[in-house]
């Protein structure tokens, strides 16, 4: 069966860079973080003192107040986002399409300031006072099920849950469902909002983040003295087409997906693979799904988080599937700017990549002053680049194992 072509029509953002895809996207280019000082949990409770938050979100510019109320901030942003990436789209959905428009939108954790929130009213007050909401406010998949009610969309709805890998898996499954031609779009990526008591904790217990008070220099990826990586929160979401499509409707196309790589580690809970084995493999299924040769590729969105393992092996695994091109492609690491919005995170990547093969220019990794010796490419140190670009990948790398790659390349009208 012939594979249908896949183009990215609409883009959609809540970030701690910006709320729109033009702010964000300015913000990245000029080197600007969102990371500050932490202030949605108490810092004196913690080792951690920053964080990269939203502080400029309104929700009820996306909906109305009564349901605004009904949903965790995870759903809120997966929303809001949604309804901007469908509006760039120019897509409407209507009784005509709507079945064979559908949703794929993931998120690492959930709702878990709401379950935190109910959990502390049941202790203090019993079962009876708990909200009749709590449950689809919490749950992982309510974000996809409320971009489907909003928006009206009723093809295939779906969440994949991987951890800091969820936002690509789940737009390299939703790119899976129209090539094989069970929809013609999909409005895809992931949402997360992490920043509560207990997911600060758990991060800090397991010593993933960043100690580091300087909010300037704590989001430090390829760095020599990286320590952690810097919690982050927003929505990326996009409009994925089928091309033909796309141009009946003289769609507005940003790039084409063209490949889609999934592995998994076998290894461990939290610790990558050595030497990024599993992050290599996806990175080489992306390249052969879209018959894609090492030598085309010209850009990489690293999922470097800041953490010491990470940014070393994703070195290692880029080493190993590019060979001596690796020294010639640029790699660069926007979570320097964005911090890390775990199951968000692929999403928002997602969009930096396909404008910057749009734009022909490569997000800098901002904070880079000491170099690893182990981690030795072109990582766009500190300003961002102008270079044309064809091809470029995104990675994210999860918790569990998880390891998602896209391949995207620069679309050419036939």
């Amino acid at each position: 069966m012939e594979k249908r072509r896949v183009v990215i029509t609409g883009l959609g953002i809540v970030s701690p860079v910006g709320n729109t895809v033009e702010e964000a996207w300015a913000n990245i280019l000029s080197g600007i973080s969102g990371v500050k000082p932490l202030t949605r949990v108490n810092p004196d409770d913690y080792p951690v003192k920053v964080a990269a938050e939203i502080d400029d979100f309104n929700p009820e510019d996306f909906m109305d107040k009564r349901d605004a109320r009904k949903m965790d901030r995870f759903t809120q942003y997966a929303v809001a986002a949604a309804k901007m990436a469908v509006k760039n789209a120019d897509l409407t959905i209507d009784e005509s399409n709507a079945d064979r428009i559908g949703v794929w939108v993931g998120s690492g954790i959930g709702g878990m300031e709401t379950f935190e929130n109910q959990f502390k009213t049941f202790l203090d007050r019993g079962y009876r006072r708990v909200s009749p909401f709590f449950v689809p406010m919490m749950i992982p998949d309510m974000a996809a099920g409320q971009v489907s009610i909003f928006l009206g969309a009723k093809g295939v709805n779906s969440c994949t849950v991987t951890a800091c890998a969820t936002g690509t898996n789940s737009i390299g499954d939703a790119f899976k469902v129209i090539q094989r031609g069970d929809a013609d779009a999909m409005i895809t990526g992931g949402s997360e909002a992490p920043i509560t008591q207990m997911s600060v904790a758990g991060f800090c217990a397991n010593t993933a983040l960043s100690t580091n008070p300087d909010p300037k220099t704590a989001s430090r990826p390829f760095d020599a003295k990286r320590d952690g990586f810097v919690m982050g929160e927003g929505a990326g979401i996009i409009v994925l087409e089928e091309l033909e499509h796309a141009k009946k409707r003289g769609a507005h196309i940003y790039a084409e997906i063209v490949g889609y790589g999934a592995t998994g580690d076998a290894h461990h809970i939290t610790a990558p693979a050595p030497n990024g084995e599993g992050g290599a493999r996806a990175m080489s299924i992306a390249l052969e799904d879209g018959g894609i040769q090492p030598e085309e590729v010209d850009y990489i969105n690293a999922h470097g988080t800041s953490t010491p393992y990470n940014d070393e092996f994703e070195t290692a695994a880029i080493k190993h599937v590019f060979g001596e091109h690796a020294y010639s492609l640029a790699v660069s690491s926007t979570k320097s700017m964005t911090g890390h919005l775990l199951g968000a995170a692929g999403g928002v990547e997602a969009i930096f990549t396909a404008l910057a093969i749009k734009n022909n220019m490569l997000p800098p990794t901002i904070n880079y002053e000491t170099p690893d010796p182990k981690c030795d490419l072109d990582y766009v140190t500190n300003v961002s680049r102008k270079k044309e670009i064809h091809v470029a990948l995104s990675n994210s790398l999860g918790f569990g194992g998880h390891n998602a790659t896209i391949a995207l390349r620069k679309y050419k009208p036939e």
